[in-house]
């Protein structure tokens, strides 16, 4: 049986202007390895409602699981909430229990529980609430659409409460050799390596260093015998000089 697919997407001005630089992809992409949910796509787009809303149901309808990261704080410009609400048809307030939350915290930090701090209590009907145990401001799970913050201390923390409740497959494995050559050389080796372990990814990824051209080949795949096998071929192919 396939693995479960996901998409991400990332929300954000701050990302496309290149004012912050995203960590949460790279983080989730290896957590979904590890549990067994092939990551397939990433999107970015702005902080525009529209972009949102027409990325959540693309990306949602595709895949098993979406995952979000971005625009779910408390100023003018945190509008992802209301965009999947919008997105999956569901209506969207304050809700009792994510007030309770943040009632709880800022009183316990002595802070006000102002308008702008409770606009993170607006969450969707029927959303199932994701912990935050850094800032308590909660994400929250609608349908297959799993909306988290996009600091990255907190996206990883809310991601660590959320996958164990997700329902994964087998775990991607991989190994992978350095070829000293460069890819005009072995990718006829390769496509034929490829052609015979039609169930593995075979990828080449270049480099140049000291002036030596070569590329690591990395063999993925759920079976370990057979990545074993890919990678007992691939280094009969290309033995070290």
């Amino acid at each position: 049986m396939p693995n479960p697919t996901a998409a991400m997407l990332v929300i954000g001005d701050e990302i496309l202007s290149g004012r912050t630089r995203d960590a949460n992809m790279h983080h989730l992409a290896q957590e979904l390895t590890r549990v067994g949910i092939d990551l397939r796509e990433a999107r970015v787009v702005s902080d525009d409602h529209d972009a949102i809303v027409a990325a959540v149901r693309a990306l949602g309808t595709a895949h098993d699981h979406l995952f979000t990261s971005g625009g779910i704080g408390p100023t003018h410009d945190d509008i992802t909430a209301d965009a999947v609400a919008d997105a999956l048809g569901a209506a969207i307030d304050v809700r009792d229990d994510a007030r309770a939350i943040l009632a709880a915290h800022y009183a316990r930090t002595g802070a006000e529980l102002n308008d702008a701090r409770l606009r993170m209590a607006r969450i969707p009907q029927g959303a199932v609430l994701i912990d935050n145990p850094i800032s308590a401001a909660p994400g929250f799970s609608l349908g297959n659409v799993h909306v988290m913050a996009g600091v990255p201390t907190i996206f990883e923390a809310m991601l660590a409460g959320l996958l164990p409740t997700l329902t994964g497959g087998a775990p991607l494995l991989s190994q992978s050799l350095r070829i000293d050559r460069g890819e005009g050389e072995i990718a006829a080796p390769l496509a034929g390596l490829a052609a015979d372990f039609p169930d593995l990814s075979v990828g080449s990824y270049p480099f140049q260093r000291d002036g030596v051209h070569g590329a690591n080949i990395v063999i993925r795949g759920a079976d370990g015998a057979r990545v074993d096998a890919a990678m007992g071929r691939l280094a009969a192919l290309f033995p070290p000089a």
